[in-house]
């Protein structure tokens, strides 16, 4: 059985997502009628005028932009922490409808996988041996999806899953505060650096100070804080600058 490697794509967003929040936040402050605001959103830059919405903790309009993320090589342990984002849209691979019984895909955490390939082989024979399990009440069951329903309950957390997952600007900023920082779980921190990353192609003022509170100012973690603010502060810095000195 494979080790899944994690893989995200940013399939879909809002078209031209910077221009679409500064329409809905000009419609509120205007009196200019729909095809007015258009046109004078589409002619001038609307970077700084985002920016403000930003300070001034405008974000209703930013529910106007989604984003849409194939997510690959994922365990069912951060399926069970993604979907606890409730302002967002999933479609997950059924392990109802989806049968293993070639096999499954699997995680490693990198914790077992420092330990060396004693850990790692033993680790890999425990997936092996959950396999086993699960197919053997396949073959007591059915092989059906009603076989599947109830041989799935001995799969691990660490069996490799696939979603479509959508949300609008406003929950990913949310979701970045959450998941970007260093004290989040390592493998849904990585989903969430890889999303944003993505994102700052498309939309780089949305996103440019999203990611862990410590970016903003004070760490809202207190006493737990992990002390890497000024480090942190630092890598989004050479992001930034890596961006805006990329060729056109």
């Amino acid at each position: 059985m494979p080790r899944a490697e994690m893989k995200v794509a940013l399939v879909r967003h809002t078209l031209s997502p910077e221009e679409t929040i500064a329409l809905g936040a000009r419609l509120c402050y205007s009196r200019a009628t729909v095809d007015t605001l258009l046109e004078r959103v589409s002619r001038q830059d609307q970077e700084d005028f985002v920016r403000r919405l930003m300070d001034m903790g405008h974000e209703s309009v930013f529910e106007h932009a989604s984003f849409t993320f194939a997510v690959e090589g994922v365990s069912r342990v951060l399926l069970a922490q993604i979907t606890r984002h409730r302002l967002a849209s999933f479609s997950v691979q059924s392990q109802r409808y989806v049968s293993y019984e070639k096999g499954f895909g699997y995680i490693i955490p990198p914790k077992i996988e420092a330990l060396g390939e004693e850990a790692v082989a033993e680790y890999e024979a425990q997936m092996l041996k959950m396999h086993e399990w699960y197919t053997a009440w396949q073959e007591r069951l059915g092989h059906g999806e009603g076989g599947n329903e109830d041989a799935r309950f001995v799969l691990p957390g660490a069996c490799e899953t696939r979603m479509l997952v959508t949300m609008n600007a406003r929950e990913l900023r949310h979701f970045f505060s959450l998941r970007m920082c260093s004290r989040a779980q390592w493998e849904i921190r990585e989903l969430a650096t890889r999303m944003h990353r993505l994102v700052m192609d498309v939309a780089p003022v949305l996103f440019a100070d999203a990611g862990p509170g410590c970016l903003r100012g004070k760490c809202p973690e207190g006493e737990k804080s992990c002390g890497k603010a000024a480090e942190i502060r630092s890598i989004r810095q050479a992001m930034l600058d890596e961006i805006k000195n990329a060729p056109q």
